[in-house]
């Protein structure tokens, strides 16, 4: 039946995305639920929409209200916050016994099916855009543990100026900050040896199962398979001479950087960043040589204090503005994906992210300033909504409710528009979803 002015509606918005992004495209193979009113699907659904609308937690959601949420999943009500988490829990280890069976370990055998859930995700988004295979950035943060069942050990955290007790994740993204999988150690060996033991070895395995075997074969030996970009913590010469006998290129911040170079050695670069945007930087290159008699290129970027930020790569192929562009890129990942709890649902929250920035790209072609796509894509989520099934017509008409500039609507009308155009059928039904801008 129609409902009327639903909270945070606009959360509907993001599915066509959701679902082109594996939302629930590998459920069946890796995850199962005894019977029972919340399937699969609407646990999926609700944690994806819980991401988008920044709810940062489970225990967040027990202050929202579980019928208005129940409206966006077509059901009563939502599931409350315990039975939230006891879905989680049967989804994360009870319903994965079956395949790891023979470990007899539990806690083992649910951490790696689930991460063999993400990297399976990971291979798709990468055949979906090879392109994205070209560069990985690697990013270390610590997340800090509250409880008292484990005694983790502590670790230095930038943001609260602390040591705090807590485990590392990994995130390895790519150029546009999209993230692709997560690599989680509660004792962190430190990033070299996550680099060599986990990263490159699963990123060695997804670039070929995305491009021709044959093509990677025949490249030449200066074209890299791909780039690492790191920060300082990798920065190590017999590591960067063991990716390039791999034909693995590395991108990081000299840790040496020695004294400046001359300022009239640097010239003004357009760089393309990977939102699309171009800006001037005042760069300079030389050739310099490490230990193991390991020759890389020293890119240096001049900021207007005078201040120089060098860069090392063993890329021969990249020209100067790709190199600088590609350094820099490595911090336009929002403040997104930092305050998970479960490497499940971290997972679920790439998803959300990916269709997010899926969303963000076609706001972009109709906004003046691109920097306010996602701010905007907030404002939508939090939107309300009329809902109208046409049982005749097989369509479910999602209704935004007007925004607070005409502007803002005009660019809300093309999305709308553009997310119509994809047919796509509202899970569990055979309702096609259309979107129109207007409370009536």
């Amino acid at each position: 039946e129609s409902v009327q002015d639903v909270p945070q509606g606009g959360v509907l918005l993001a599915l066509p995305s959701l679902l082109a992004n594996g939302l629930l495209s590998h459920t069946g193979s890796y995850f199962q639920l005894p019977p029972g009113f919340y399937g699969i699907e609407s646990i999926f659904l609700l944690l994806a929409f819980m991401a988008l609308a920044r709810v940062k937690s489970i225990e967040q959601f027990r202050y929202s209200a579980p019928g208005e949420w129940g409206k966006l999943l077509g059901l009563d009500r939502v599931p409350e916050v315990r039975t939230l988490r006891e879905k989680l829990k049967t989804l994360c280890v009870a319903s994965l016994l079956q395949a790891s069976a023979a470990n007899g370990d539990e806690k083992r055998a649910d951490e790696g099916h689930v991460q063999c859930w993400g990297l399976k995700l990971a291979a798709d988004w990468l055949a979906d855009s090879p392109s994205g295979a070209g560069a990985f950035y690697i990013d270390g943060h610590v997340r800090v543990y509250h409880g008292s069942e484990t005694a983790l050990p502590r670790r230095y955290v930038a943001r609260e100026k602390l040591c705090l007790r807590g485990t590392t994740d990994y995130w390895i993204n790519a150029m546009d900050g999209q993230p692709f999988f997560l690599v989680n150690r509660a004792v962190d060996p430190g990033m070299l040896i996550v680099l060599r033991e986990q990263i490159v070895p699963h990123l060695e395995i997804l670039v070929l199962q995305a491009q021709p075997i044959g093509t990677l074969l025949s490249q030449d030996e200066k074209q890299p398979h791909f780039t690492l970009v790191f920060d300082r913590e990798g920065y190590s010469p017999a590591f960067f001479l063991e990716m390039q006998q791999r034909q693995i290129a590395v991108l990081t911040y000299h840790k040496f950087a020695g004294e400046d170079w001359p300022k009239d050695e640097f010239a003004t670069c357009t760089v393309r960043l990977a939102n699309g945007e171009e800006s001037e930087m005042k760069l300079a290159e030389r050739g310099v040589q490490l230990s193991r008699k390991l020759w890389l290129r020293e890119v240096r970027k001049l900021t207007e204090s005078g201040h120089q930020t060098s860069i090392l790569t063993t890329n021969r192929v990249l020209d100067l503005e790709a190199v600088a562009g590609s350094m820099f890129a490595r911090w336009n990942q929002e403040n997104y994906l930092r305050s998970t709890q479960k490497y499940f649902v971290d997972t679920l929250k790439m998803i959300a992210y990916r269709a997010e920035t899926a969303m963000a790209s076609i706001l972009r072609e109709k906004l003046a300033r691109t920097d306010d796509a996602r701010a905007l894509l907030r404002d939508v989520y939090a939107t309300e909504v009329n809902l109208q099934p046409d049982l005749v017509a097989n369509t479910l008409t999602v209704r935004l409710h007007h925004l607070a500039t005409r502007a803002q609507d005009e660019v809300l009308r093309h999305l709308c528009a553009e997310l119509t155009a994809t047919e796509t059928i509202f899970p569990g039904t055979n309702l096609r979803l259309v979107y129109e801008l207007g409370s009536s």
